[in-house]
């Protein structure tokens, strides 16, 4: 399934977007050593609701997963990657975590993740991980337009996570979105540009590089969702959704 936004669609999509954001920039601000992930769940739960919205997660039940997800954001630490189902940890100084999520707004989803480093600890190479994620983000940002074939953005993404030393999975990456949240096209963390889809104005893709410090081998915690690093390293993910435009790539889920 792939769709195109009409301008009414669009509008109601930057509404979505900037709901993301602010959700995840609250998550971000409220979580500390010692806040479970739990508590996390429950907070998010409590602003979509709040804003009229739903759970793009709560009821989802993909081929990869186990059940219902259960859960209203995606909650990962350390070495867990995607996919990260909320459960009782609670949350030491220098754990690396990662928020994802999505949800749909007068029936417009966006999706969006942050990567970020709790309290004073720095462990080595999580940042410099968190960054190359996010350059990546703006590498595959600035490729998209109008005429730009999926490959370019892909190209542009595993350009720049080559070039920081990681190597790149490609099993699970950034993807259409509109009604629903996983559309085609899919779009790689790694590709050969002018190949696949041309994008066109009102297309929405959600662009999601993610890396593992030494590896690019996946393994699934028994809950049945939560993916880890095979080696048990450090991991980073960054997102946002864009909405082709004639002039380029509008960022919906940009926080304020």
């Amino acid at each position: 399934m792939l769709e195109i936004m009409t301008a009414n669609q669009l509008t109601r999509a930057r509404d979505t977007g900037a709901l993301v954001a602010e959700i995840l920039q609250t998550m971000k601000a409220r979580t500390a050593a010692g806040t479970n992930l739990l508590d996390i769940d429950r907070w998010t739960k409590a602003m979509i609701e709040d804003a009229g919205a739903e759970s793009c997660y709560v009821d989802y039940e993909p081929s990869f997963g186990r059940g219902p997800f259960g859960h209203y954001i995606c909650t990962s630490v350390n070495d867990a990657v995607l996919h990260g189902l909320p459960h009782d940890y609670t949350i030491a100084d220098g754990d690396l975590v990662t928020l994802d999520l999505a949800v749909s707004l007068a029936g417009v989803v966006a999706d969006s993740a942050i990567s970020f480093v709790v309290g004073e600890q720095r462990p080595p190479g999580a940042d410099a991980m968190i960054d190359a994620t996010r350059r990546a983000l703006d590498a595959g940002i600035a490729a998209a337009g109008p005429g730009a074939r999926i490959g370019d953005l892909a190209h542009a993404i595993g350009t720049v996570l080559t070039e920081a030393g990681y190597s790149i999975n490609t099993e699970f990456g950034g993807h259409g979105v509109g009604s629903t949240m996983h559309q085609d096209p899919h779009v790689p963390n790694d590709g050969r540009a002018g190949r696949g889809y041309k994008l066109r104005p009102g297309l929405l893709l959600a662009l999601e590089p993610w890396v593992m410090a030494d590896t690019d081998e996946l393994v699934t915690d028994d809950d049945g969702w939560t993916l880890r690093s095979a080696t048990g390293c450090l991991t980073a993910h960054s997102e946002h959704t864009i909405a082709i435009t004639d002039d380029g790539a509008e960022i919906l889920t940009l926080p304020k």
